[in-house]
């Protein structure tokens, strides 16, 4: 089965590195039309907030961006944190930016897990799950109904129309980013597709999957994709790779997953299967089973094992990551394209 390869990015700027707040978004709108003709087949914006690098609060504004450069690549967010939005408006956001992309979009969702996240939008964490699960159904009624009016536990709107409607029928697709058993199975009741965080090794990925699964054959529901995101970076020698890249993912796992585990909001686990409890603890030798950093011979070779794993029909490679310039991403882009993607076309 052929695999595709997108692109991610996360606009991250590490403190201290000097680089221009908006450098990484100037970076991606370069980027992608050439991504586009090597045959990178989406792109995908990662999204927090409150964080001190400018991981990017606003990805609906980015896909924008990114769908007004391409013309036939997927635009997603990967993925949005649900609510910490307001439904109706972010309905109303989505269906104009699947129209701007001409039916393109992708609606990745989760329903978030950083504590701060939370507090600074003043909403309480523990109500995380139920607003998003109520999140969704509002939005696809809008999208759906001629008129519509909802009356839930946290959200309600009096009888309205939602116009635009969405390019996609009935509306662009959720794709769910979670890891929780019970939120896995209401994304397979919800026809939701399940995308893998870069964050779970593969050992993860395929515990992940079971109860997706499991719940998809129970419901008589085929799942239409399996997509992973994983870290990638590859360069003409494993050394120039690591040496590029290596302070990028230390930087990554240390600060955004490792803090979060540390803060108690939610586990990461090292290689041994061990706790972080310290995000002290994290470096590039412990999690090396998490990205893909080396030559394109070792790339294929790693993409081969998650072939085998897990069965990926879509890999998005995170290669903007924190701190390195454009051209040493595109560097890996280009080389990626000629001579690790031919290997799974």
């Amino acid at each position: 089965m052929a695999m595709k390869f997108g692109l991610m990015f996360s606009q991250q700027v590490p403190p201290g590195s000097g680089i221009a707040w908006s450098e990484p978004y100037q970076d991606m709108l370069k980027c992608l039309p050439r991504a586009e003709e090597l045959g990178y087949s989406s792109a995908f914006q990662v999204s927090h907030h409150a964080q001190k690098d400018g991981l990017c609060p606003g990805p609906l504004i980015a896909c924008a961006g990114a769908a007004s450069v391409t013309k036939t690549m997927r635009i997603g967010t990967g993925v949005l944190l649900v609510p910490l939005y307001a439904p109706l408006k972010l309905a109303e956001d989505v269906a104009v930016l699947d129209n701007l992309s001409g039916g393109r979009f992708v609606f990745g969702v989760a329903p978030g897990y950083v504590a701060k996240e939370f507090e600074a939008h003043g909403i309480p964490r523990d109500e995380r799950v139920g607003r998003f699960e109520e999140a969704l159904d509002l939005m696809t009624l809008a999208w759906t109904g001629e008129f519509f009016e909802f009356d839930g536990k946290y959200y309600k709107v009096p009888r309205t129309q939602l116009t635009p409607r969405p390019v996609q029928d009935p509306h662009p697709p959720f794709w769910y980013g979670v890891s929780a058993t019970a939120s896995l199975r209401r994304a397979a009741r919800r026809h939701a597709v399940q995308i893998m965080s870069p964050r779970h090794g593969p050992e993860e990925l395929q515990a992940h999957f079971k109860p997706y699964e499991e719940t998809a054959r129970e419901i008589g529901w085929t799942i239409p994709e399996r997509p992973i995101m994983r870290s990638v970076f590859v360069a003409p020698t494993k050394a120039q790779a690591e040496e590029i890249a290596a302070p990028a993912l230390n930087y990554l796992f240390r600060e955004l997953y490792g803090a979060a585990s540390a803060a108690g909001d939610r586990v990461l686990r090292a290689a041994d299967g061990s706790v972080i409890t310290d995000k002290d603890d994290v470096g590039f030798e412990n999690f090396k089973n998490r990205y893909i950093i080396g030559d394109p011979a070792f790339a294929i070779e790693q993409l081969s094992l998650y072939r085998d794993a897990v069965q990926p029909s879509e890999v998005i490679c995170w290669m903007h990551l924190p701190g390195l310039s454009g051209a040493q991403a595109m560097g890996s882009v280009e080389l990626f394209a000629r001579e690790v993607m031919p290997h799974f076309q």
